[in-house]
């Protein structure tokens, strides 16, 4: 195969097929008297595994895999496969853990505010432990803004605005990034909040299942690229 029919099958430009090349994600490919490439089914294989796992544990990780698969022996290759696998479970159990906390921290019932229930970064940051710097940050950030001491400045946090901590923590936790929850946030401090993390949450779920999907995918065209490097 020429470079530019292995692109069109992968589903790659030509130049990132040489650049997949060049990284080892492909092995290096014959040349012609001219100079030209030359690919076989390993170097086809070979994209296409890395295209798959890449959408399941990244672009970084896939290559080292791929890569693993050309140079070392089977049992690290399946290791890594392994670790990948276990990374997308741990994700699960905290998604799952994050989902009976929001349920739980979104259902809890304010009355009565009193000055009294109102908390310290300290006392809030270690209520969640968390760093006071983390609190700081989502502040700064926006994700929760907590009210001022009028006297001294300091920041506390109403009850409303702890339920806002802990859920954000918890978001956190499932791998959610800053910039979506800044934009989430204000939306789960209307009504319908359980509505809306229970979503938000279905949302990640969704993705670590597409994950999962690609490293099963990347699995098997990976099986075919070791098979044909023993063959």
């Amino acid at each position: 195969m020429r470079t530019v029919d292995v692109a069109r099958r992968a589903g790659y430009s030509v130049q990132q097929v040489r650049n997949l090349e060049r990284e080892g994600v492909l092995p290096p490919a014959a040349r012609t008297a001219a100079g030209y490439r030359v690919y076989g089914e390993i170097h086809l294989k070979s994209a296409l595994a890395y295209r798959a796992l890449a959408a399941g544990v990244g672009p970084a990780e896939a290559k080292k895999i791929v890569r693993a698969a050309h140079e070392c022996p089977i049992s690290k290759v399946l290791a890594l496969l392994d670790a990948a696998h276990a990374c997308l479970d741990a994700e699960r159990a905290e998604l799952a853990r994050a989902k009976e906390a929001a349920h739980a921290i979104s259902a809890e019932p304010i009355e009565d505010v009193r000055a009294s229930d109102a908390m310290s970064v300290s006392e809030l940051a270690a209520a969640l432990g968390v760093r006071p710097s983390t609190l700081r940050h989502w502040d700064a950030e926006e994700l929760v803004v907590p009210d001022r001491d009028p006297a001294r400045g300091t920041r506390r946090y109403t009850p409303d605005q702890v339920r806002d901590a802990r859920i954000v923590h918890q978001l956190r936790k499932a791998g959610y990034r800053i910039e979506p929850l800044r934009a989430l946030m204000p939306e789960l401090r209307r009504a319908g909040r359980l509505d809306d993390v229970t979503s938000a949450l279905a949302a990640r779920d969704a993705t670590i299942t597409a994950r999962s999907r690609a490293l099963l995918d990347g699995a098997a065209a990976l099986s075919a690229v070791l098979a044909l490097g023993t063959s």
